[in-house]
């Protein structure tokens, strides 16, 4: 060294170096203090290993409510069934947008007929695909809310071609390293902003983020609709089906938007019924006569009674034969559903409107001279809507167990929080709903907040993959992102409550793919739902199908018993996830960037 000994004492360097030394040792005997005695929630990865093959030391050691953090150079798995997983990627030419019930040609090609869009409709690959999406070239952490509502990293959604085919439009423009979407539309040639405020300046009974709170957004492009609508506490559910539209869907997720992918075919939608406050379509596309009325009687299915359906659409303003036709056909559908025309009326671009609303008593339809369309029978009567065919009949208006016709919530946000009007009139259901509600006020707070490792500011996009009453979610309100609420079909049927809470969600069947592009959420959660699932369903093919639908650094929460968890960490752990245990019930989960 530059400094002898002798020298060192001569300038008193002792005293200092004997400071940093007692630093130094204080600090690592609270370093080790605080991992073994202080903080009882760390632990190791063992009592997530098989219990015949864990070792009675490994036992004895763990705590009995822990956090068990998986390191994955030292961990070694001893359940075979995760040894033997291995990974390769999908190939194809679509393998990076990859949706196995919506891209499965082969079961697309031998269809009889597309005349009803069939085409676009699910077609489930069995078995279930175990290959792992591959990332676009040159993929990144997406833009955060609430910027991305504005612009979103062109290469997480390398697709150009509605920035062509629609440039006149403005729907999205393309800047650089970034896709930007500066709010118009086919039918917003002023802004969508300034379309919003048109429709409630026709209509001031449409208050938004007051009594219309869950709107449905038929045909909606990349989404702007929705995305505008958000600042003012309404929450739209965009959806559209994957078409040469190329990837508008996949836009609005990327953007921070609430939707999915679906059509309005031969298929009943996979919402219930009497779901919405307000229906709204703008050049959508839809035949809504076709078939003998069935797409609008679809929509009446899952309208709220007295809800507004918002059509905005060339026959409502123009004067040309083939228009004329198209207006003249909807004034008799619409009349024989009971339908009443609120507004008609255009804009300073020229751009008009209608706003229809559905009735809230039966006393049209007994008074029509025909009953065409008929009333929907009984057996039709609040059916989960999973690949149930469409029925050209008119759903009954919901009625208590008194035969008193439903009441509309109470605004928004105090509907949030009130008894939901299509709760079970039977005693102890109130009681379930409320506690129900305490309970995921108390794990969020307590649990998912702060003390499980999730940064919630990069979360945004949420799946609630078996969302019971919706306390989850509900719990969430106040921070800056939305859940889409998933009621699993062979669970109760308490999708109607949530939707009368002013939340969204739609039904699924997990041991299938669900309706989205891959890389589309931030967050997926569950409260024991694998317990179950296993008993139906492949959980690997569950996992592989959460891997696809969740971005890189992305996290699930899962809720469940050990016997579950033992299952499905080692699973996420060869998918080089990081993973940890909290309190011998939560599981926690972080994808990463790797691939096969």
């Amino acid at each position: 060294m530059a400094i002898s000994l002798h020298s060192f004492f001569q300038e008193r360097k002792f005293p200092f170096l004997f400071s940093l030394s007692l630093l130094l040792i204080c600090f690592l005997f609270l370093f080790f203090t605080d991992s073994l005695t202080l903080n009882p929630l760390l632990r190791t990865y063992s009592s997530l290993r098989s219990p015949s093959l864990t070792s009675s030391s490994s036992s004895s050691s763990s705590s009995s409510s822990g956090l068990d953090l998986i390191n994955p150079s030292s961990t070694h798995f001893s359940s075979s069934f995760a040894a033997n997983l291995s990974w390769k990627l999908c190939d194809g030419s679509v393998a990076v947008d990859f949706i196995p019930c919506l891209d499965n040609f082969k079961a697309i090609k031998a269809l009889q007929s597309r005349k009803h869009m069939e085409h676009r409709e699910r077609h489930c690959p069995t078995p279930s695909p175990r290959c792992l999406i591959p990332l676009p070239v040159g993929y990144k952490v997406p833009v955060p809310w609430p910027k991305s509502r504005d612009m979103i990293w062109y290469d997480n959604v390398p697709h150009p071609k509605l920035v062509e085919y629609k440039k006149d439009q403005h729907w999205v423009v393309k800047l650089g390293e970034y896709l930007n979407f500066p709010g118009g539309g086919t039918q917003f040639k002023d802004g969508v902003d300034r379309y919003i405020y048109f429709i409630q300046e026709t209509l001031s009974d449409i208050k938004w983020g007051e009594n219309i709170r869950v709107i449905l957004d038929v045909g909606c492009g990349v989404a702007s609709f929705g995305g505008y609508l958000l600042q003012k506490n309404v929450l739209a559910m965009s959806f559209a089906p994957k078409d040469e539209h190329e990837a508008q869907i996949q836009f609005a997720l990327e953007r921070g938007i609430p939707a999915t992918l679906s059509v309005i075919g031969t298929q009943r939608l996979t919402f219930p019924d009497n779901a919405y406050d307000l229906i709204h379509c703008a050049r959508c596309r839809v035949h809504w006569d076709a078939d003998g009325g069935k797409p609008l009687l679809e929509l009446n299915r899952i309208l709220r009674p007295g809800g507004y359906f918002i059509w905005s659409a060339t026959p409502v303003y123009r004067d040309d034969e083939r228009d004329k036709n198209v207006w003249n056909a909807m004034v008799l559908l619409t009349k024989s559903m009971c339908w009443k025309v609120v507004k008609k009326t255009s804009d300073s671009s020229g751009v008009g409107l209608v706003i229809y609303q559905k009735p809230t008593s039966t006393s049209c339809y007994e008074e029509r001279s025909e009953n065409d369309p008929p009333i929907c029978d009984e057996k039709n009567k609040r059916n989960k809507s999973w690949y149930v065919p469409l029925t050209r009949c008119i759903s009954r208006l919901p009625v208590d167990s008194k035969g008193q016709y439903f009441y509309w919530p109470s605004p928004w946000p105090q509907r949030l929080t009130s008894k939901p009007p299509s709760l079970s009139v039977e005693p102890s259901a109130e009681e379930k709903f409320f506690e129900d509600t305490k309970l995921w006020s108390t794990v969020v707070s307590d649990v998912y907040r702060d003390n499980i490792g999730v940064n919630w500011s990069t979360v945004r996009n949420v799946l609630d993959m078996n969302a019971g009453y919706g306390g989850f979610a509900a719990a969430l309100i106040d921070l800056p992102l939305w859940v889409m609420n998933v009621i699993p079909i062979d669970e109760p049927d308490t999708l109607s409550i949530i939707f009368d809470r002013g939340l969204i969600g739609l039904y699924h069947d997990w041991c299938e793919s669900f309706n989205t592009y891959p890389r589309t959420y931030d967050l997926l959660h569950s409260s024991f739902l694998f317990t179950s699932l296993e008993k139906r369903c492949d959980v690997v093919a569950t996992v592989v199908e959460m891997d696809r639908i969740l971005r890189p650094g992305g996290y699930v929460l899962i809720r469940d018993d050990m016997e579950a968890i033992k299952v499905l960490g080692p699973i996420f752990h060869s998918l080089h996830w990081s993973v940890s245990v909290y309190q011998d019930q939560f599981l926690v989960g972080k994808k990463g960037f790797w691939r096969p």
